[in-house]
């Protein structure tokens, strides 16, 4: 199981795919298979974990050499072990160019979870790796942008459906939760409260450039506090009260997101989720029963009116049903076997 380096697995803060590896991994190892883990320092894994850096280099992120080092020291440990009785069944990648760029050298099964957007410059790589490789979307939305990708099978991303506190009794506040900027659309989110006269509270990292400016020029200057309350990038018990007390988590999105974990741990919590119709809203949330979806501000306002429609206990069980890391690793078992018998074949 291969992750990006940049962040330990699980995260201790912003991670999105450090957390569902870090699910996906620890459910594996219990069901009694073998995994070894390539990811950064610090990170905590029942399975063997094998490390370039002993801290994570996250003030490096994205830049090449810190990435070549990581898959070069997996594609190292893949090949010493290949033909041996340490050979590994299958390689699983979540991170980005480096390590798919090579695929074609790998000697075992590999499958390929493509976590983010279809830039024109990813479907360029996709494609010319496509038959090395068992692709694996996290959203039906999100393999639309490239038809012609053959998909080895689409398995939703999970949470700790067990780790989050179920409270049927909520607090007068509205959320937002996630990334700051223009894209996740949290002006929107302060608009929709205050035409709703409800308090808000938004938490999440803000990165510099772009989306510095965005929170300079549209969310701070209306936090004041008490009806808009900015928590920055929170830790993971302080973010799961937030969720797990919150009357309903707004998720006001203005872009295709291929998934959008914020909303399943809403669910968990029995938080209704209110989104917008972008990219994957319409496969995680299901309408009228563990949230409503809208077209806009003025959908948000109408659908604050409407919680007392939702019962908290509904959006538990179906996030139990549909997102478990249960129901995620039985998903991967079926890629990974797919895999194999192709590479025999």
């Amino acid at each position: 199981m291969i992750t990006p380096p940049w962040i330990s697995v699980p995260p201790s803060g912003y991670g999105g795919i450090e957390w569902v590896v870090s699910l996906l991994v620890e459910e594996l190892v219990e069901r009694g298979h073998d995994v070894t883990l390539f990811a950064s320092g610090h990170s905590k894994t029942k399975a063997e974990l094998l490390s370039v850096f002993d801290d994570p280099p996250t003030a490096r992120m994205h830049l090449n050499v810190p990435d070549a080092r990581h898959a070069q020291r997996a594609i190292r440990e893949i090949v010493d072990r290949h033909g041996t009785d340490r050979a590994f069944d299958v390689v699983h990648d979540h991170s980005a160019c480096i390590f798919l760029a090579v695929a074609p050298l790998v000697p075992e099964p590999m499958v390929h979870t493509i976590h983010g957007m279809f830039t024109d410059e990813m479907k360029q790589l996709y494609g010319a790796v496509g038959p090395e490789v068992s692709f694996v979307g996290i959203s039906e939305s999100q393999c639309q942008a490239m038809p012609s990708l053959p998909i080895a099978g689409i398995v939703p991303n999970a949470v700790d459906i067990a780790g989050f506190p179920f409270r049927p009794q909520k607090q007068d506040y509205l959320l937002c939760l996630g990334r700051v900027c223009r894209d996740k659309g949290q002006d929107a989110a302060i608009a929709v409260a205050k035409r709703a006269g409800m308090p808000i509270v938004l938490a999440g990292k803000v990165d510099a450039g772009d989306d510095r400016r965005f929170f300079d020029e549209y969310v701070l200057p209306q936090v004041d506090g008490e009806n808009v309350r900015f928590e920055g990038e929170v830790g993971d018990e302080r973010k799961r009260e937030l969720v797990a007390n919150a009357k309903a988590m707004l998720f006001p999105i203005r872009w295709s997101e291929p998934f959008g974990l914020v909303m399943i741990e809403g669910m968990a919590c029995g938080t209704p989720v209110i989104a917008t119709r972008w990219g994957a809203v319409p496969e995680v949330v299901n309408d009228g029963v563990t949230g409503f979806i809208v077209q806009d501000e003025d959908g948000m306002v109408d659908a604050l009116s409407r919680l007392g429609e939702l019962d908290p206990a509904a959006c538990r069980a179906e996030a139990e049903s549909r997102f478990s890391p249960s129901v995620m690793a039985d998903g991967y078992e079926r890629v990974y076997r797919a895999a194999i018998e192709r590479r025999r074949s």
